[in-house]
């Protein structure tokens, strides 16, 4: 068993790797990068140079390319002693045209196209742009080297940096000593309550390990997932906060300061993160806070993305396994019977209808006849914004496992067992409990754990119907958005989980079929 896990996770880990560099490989070689500026605001307010330096700037954050402006390579080799301020302010100063330039400027210029040329980077100068006599908006000179980051680099450098270890030396401020200190009290319940926690001084999480009253009730920072950053979609967070993050308006609780402000607040203390002379920039800092562990985030009302689609996604699995095996049980026990045609009527339909038309006609009826929220409501605590999108995710699966349980219930009735069983006077209720139903659901149960973890990815169709805010419709958002970052994350997540899931679904028949073994032995 061991050596085939083993083999089995390294040849998923190989997969997953496979899949997520296919993706990005598409993604960053056959699309215009120019596409990820197709919701940026910011972008349609400039114009002219602006707009092109713009570009660039967001190009390097997005991990496109290196982008190096004339006037950082002047301010470096000032801070390195190798230039005065007179020299770098006056090497600073390029012409409108390289026709303008001071002999300072020319030869810095010089020097700096050929130090980066040298280093493989394409130097470009803009020009300024003139309207008459005047500059126009956006048209200021400047002059700056460029290189695209190879592709096999950003591969390597994405799947190297998915997990971001927090330590005492990550904070590169005077903070005074660094450390790790273990409490039994932790100061957000006011020292009061006996609640462990581990906290840091030095590192960029102020809680690296603490104990709350929400699920799993655990939550450390030592570690973080980065999946990548999203572009537009979520502008600048992480792809795997974006998807576990809560939502919705403000949660006020009484929250407890350090300094021993108490107040009615949003505030979750254990997420404070360390921002540089940030306790001193506003007096309500001073008020609040004891050092620059300063930004924190908000408790919502609402669930995460991940959180709304499991919630559905897991109800509506276990009510299409409740309904759907004991059914396909029945049409096979009673063959062409009445039961059995009509399963096979609701069967053709769910798998004839298109899911959308199907769906639509269940919020119609639901809506209509018996007056259920047709659009959900993350702010409303009323359970009957659910019924609809279960439903609309389950019945779908019911139709699925009545027609495959029939079909592997037929399939084991005919088998020779089953006519050696009738022969020595077994009842049909035995053979049928005993033996037929036990291995007929052997390849059903294969099957549980990818249901149980697919209901983490949530349902697009579902989802977009019902205005449920879940990680289902996470996808769809980003490719229209062309958010690059967000796409390659959910594609890891969905490749990891499939994988999971696959797994989980060998062991689970092996332990309930005993004639499935793992363990290779000599003959």
């Amino acid at each position: 068993m061991a050596k085939y896990l083993t083999k089995r996770i390294l040849y998923s880990i190989f997969c997953v790797i496979a899949v997520v560099a296919i993706v990005m490989i598409m993604i960053y070689s056959l699309l215009d990068r120019n596409k990820v500026f197709a919701n940026d605001s910011q972008y349609s307010k400039l114009s002219n140079n602006q707009r092109t330096i713009y570009c660039y700037q967001q190009w390097e954050s997005y991990g496109y390319l290196d982008y190096v402006p004339y006037t950082d390579w002047l301010n470096a080799m000032a801070a390195a002693g190798e230039i005065d301020e007179e020299t770098r302010s006056a090497a600073a100063s390029i012409g409108r045209t390289a026709e303008n330039d001071s002999e300072t400027v020319a030869a810095y210029v010089a020097e700096f196209t050929e130090y980066y040329e040298s280093q493989g980077y394409t130097v470009v100068r803009l020009d300024a742009v003139v309207a008459g006599k005047k500059l126009a908006s956006g048209g200021s000179q400047t002059l700056f080297a460029t290189k695209d980051i190879p592709l096999a680099s950003r591969i390597l450098s994405y799947f190297t940096g998915l997990f971001e270890f927090d330590n005492i030396h990550k904070v590169t401020d005077d903070v005074g000593e660094r450390g790790l200190t273990f409490t039994l009290y932790d100061p957000v319940y006011g020292g009061e309550k006996f609640s462990p926690a581990i906290i840091g001084n030095g590192t960029n999480h102020k809680y690296l390990l603490y104990f709350d009253n929400v699920f799993p009730y655990i939550h450390q920072n030592f570690m973080n997932l980065n999946l990548g950053i999203s572009y537009s979609v979520n502008s600048g967070i992480d792809v795997w906060q974006t998807m576990t993050q809560k939502q919705g308006s403000f949660a006020m609780r009484t929250v407890i300061y350090e300094t021993g402000l108490t107040e009615s607040s949003a505030d979750n203390l254990h997420t404070a993160t360390y921002v540089s002379n940030s306790r001193t920039a506003t007096v309500v800092n001073e008020a609040r806070y004891v050092d620059n562990y300063t930004n924190v985030s908000t408790y919502s009302a609402g669930l995460s993305k991940v959180g709304y689609s499991f919630c559905i996604g897991i109800v509506a699995t276990i009510l299409a396994y409740v309904l759907g095996l004991p059914l396909g049980v029945l049409m096979a026990r009673y063959k062409d019977g009445l039961l059995d045609k009509i399963g096979t009527v609701y069967i053709i339909f769910i798998i004839a209808v298109p899911s959308l038309a199907y769906i639509f006609l269940f919020k119609a009826i639901g809506g209509s006849v018996f007056h259920l929220p047709t659009t959900f409501n993350m702010e409303s605590t009323s359970k009957l914004y659910y019924v609809l999108p279960i439903i609309s995710l389950a019945l779908p699966s019911v139709g699925s496992l009545m027609k495959w349980m029939r079909r592997y219930m037929i399939d084991q009735m005919n088998a020779d067992y089953v006519k050696f069983a009738r022969s020595g006077g077994l009842s049909e209720t035995e053979i049928f409990s005993k033996h037929i139903m036990k291995n007929a659901a052997i390849p059903i149960i294969h099957g549980i754990p990818g249901s149980v973890l697919g209901a983490l990815t949530g349902a697009i169709i579902t989802e977009r119907v019902y205005v449920v805010p879940g990680a289902g419709n996470l996808l769809t958002t980003a490719i229209n958005a062309y958010d690059n970052g967000v796409i390659v994350g959910v594609t890891l997540f969905y490749a990891v989980l499939t994988v999971t899931s696959i797994i989980l679904g060998d062991l689970l028949m092996s332990m309930v079929d005993p004639r499935i073994s793992f363990t290779t032995k000599a003959r």
